[in-house]
């Protein structure tokens, strides 16, 4: 089956375009997630729909580029304008942002419905751009997604530098005599590029999530912007030809979405089980750390039992300690007897166990590290 699948032609283009919208939109998503741009790719996706739609009306029908032209100068217009907003007023950014999500959202649901109501052919399928409908891509919309994927890769490559001061430290850059401003515009029309990519696929409700799951889950296993870059495009590769590929085996089921649900699982795994930021592994430290202090706690308690015995090797009723440091007491003794640091020791003429400090014992308790 998956032979079969790998031969058909619409999923192949499906597929591809797929992952040349992972590929691009993880690349660009990790600059906006640590910039904490998460708010502005969601108001450039809404704001790409008045752009659509007035594309298709200058147009005159369903042509790509003149769609995702129209897409992109929207979605600039729009972070434009709530960049305006924010500068010549008291609301706050994300304020602003979310005013311009609303308006341009819903001012391109209006377009949307005069151009339905106007009937003809040629308007067929334009509402598919809120949710995606990859498989009606073709091979030459693939042509367009891929020029336009090279354009972004391409100048987040060349302005690598410039891109990488201006999002963790913009006061230096400004220093260094860097554009900043021109920068940060640059960055925010790669989003809107990588947006526009995604709307054919899984649409404009759903791209942003292809913007920050990426991202997101890159930053659970890498510190280093570079390696965070490379390991984000992947999982949106990952993610995009996955969401295709399961999309075409259960069949009735939206690849958009599916892309989206896939980008998420990474995501969520990544939140689970990355080795130093994951959960799983904060917990494993959090109990490691509870089992060091607990049997540090009863080492000190044994040493000074012995010194107010005056016997270094002065056996411990396990009754005593426990009576002092409660029911782990027992798992604690446990695991300082394998780590060598604590032993069984008769006690004659009592039954009860009992426990004695050993030499490493001894100078742990003394360590006050």
């Amino acid at each position: 089956m998956i032979l079969a699948l790998a031969a058909d032609y619409t999923v192949q283009t499906v597929a591809m375009g797929a992952a040349l919208l992972g590929l691009v939109s993880g690349t660009v998503g990790a600059f906006a997630v640590l910039r904490g741009q998460s708010l502005l790719g969601a108001a450039l996706s809404h704001a790409t729909l008045p752009g659509i739609c007035a594309g298709f009306l200058i147009a005159g029908g369903r042509h790509l580029e003149s769609l995702f032209a129209g897409a992109f100068v929207s979605g600039l217009i729009a972070a434009g304008v709530a960049v305006a907003i924010a500068g010549r007023s008291r609301i706050k950014t994300d304020a602003a942002l979310g005013l311009v999500l609303g308006l341009s959202f819903a001012l391109g649901v209006v377009l949307l419905t005069h151009i339905q109501a106007r009937g003809g052919a040629a308007q067929a399928g334009l509402e598919s751009f809120l949710f995606g409908q990859a498989a009606a891509m073709l091979r030459g919309d693939l042509a367009v997604m891929a020029v336009l994927a090279a354009v972004a890769l391409g100048l987040v490559a060349a302005f690598w530098k410039e891109l990488t001061l201006v999002t963790f430290d913009p006061g230096f850059a400004r220093v260094q005599g860097l554009p900043v401003a021109a920068v940060e515009l640059g960055l925010t029309a790669l989003i809107a590029l990588a947006i526009v990519l995604g709307l054919q696929m899984v649409g404009v409700v759903l791209v942003t999530a292809m913007l920050i799951a990426p991202a997101a889950a890159a930053r659970q296993w890498v510190r280093r912007l570079g390696p965070m870059v490379a390991l984000s495009a992947l999982f949106g590769v990952a993610a995009g030809v996955f969401g295709a590929v399961l999309s075409a085996a259960a069949r009735g089921l939206a690849t958009g979405p599916l892309i989206v649900l896939a980008a998420t699982a990474i995501f969520a795994a990544s939140i689970l089980f990355a080795p130093e930021r994951g959960l799983a592994a904060r917990w494993l430290r959090r109990r490691a750390e509870r089992r060091r202090v607990a049997g540090r706690r009863v080492l000190r308690s044994m040493q000074a039992l012995a010194k107010e015995h005056g016997d270094p090797a002065y056996p411990a009723e396990r009754g005593m300690i426990e009576a002092l440091h409660g029911p782990g007491t027992r798992a604690a003794l446990a695991r300082l007897e394998a780590q060598g640091l604590v032993r069984p020791v008769p006690h004659r003429p009592g039954s009860t166990p009992h426990w004695a400090l050993t030499e490493a014992g001894r100078v742990q308790a003394e360590d006050r590290a």
